[in-house]
């Protein structure tokens, strides 16, 4: 196995997550994708991580893109849901000290965009198809 494939995903994960509270909603969900300009939401109950929230997952019960007023549709649908009812629960989730090549075979293996990186059930980072891309070719 390449040297590089060998590192800890620790190396390459982002270490500063952007979260969401449970009890926050949908709306607010979309403001973070957007002015953040990512994909995936890590749920978090206090300090606990409980979900995953991905762009797609709104995008599926959104409307807006058949009605000519989108913005009302959308407001509409998401105050009827929670995140709880259209997060991902009790996702896999890696731990820092897996390999680059190991949290590569989740993610091809599972058809996934990113993954959460924790310790004792508490977030400490995610790492994405982006950051394994970025890693491998400089």
């Amino acid at each position: 196995m390449n040297i590089k494939v060998s590192q800890p995903i620790s190396n390459i994960m982002t270490k500063k997550v952007i979260t969401l509270n449970i009890n926050q909603d949908l709306s607010e969900a979309c403001r973070l994708f957007l002015r953040n300009k990512i994909r995936h939401l890590p749920v978090v109950k206090g300090r606990r991580m409980v979900g995953i929230l991905s762009y797609n997952d709104v995008l599926r019960i959104s409307f807006g893109e058949i009605y000519d007023d989108k913005s009302f549709i959308d407001q509409t649908v998401y105050k009827m849901l929670t995140i709880e009812q259209i997060m991902t629960k009790n996702p896999i989730k890696v731990r820092p000290y897996y390999s680059v090549h190991r949290v590569a075979k989740i993610l091809m293996k599972n058809k996934f965009h990113a993954l959460p990186v924790t310790e004792k059930h508490h977030l400490v980072g995610m790492v994405s198809t982006t950051d394994l891309l970025r890693y491998l070719i400089t």
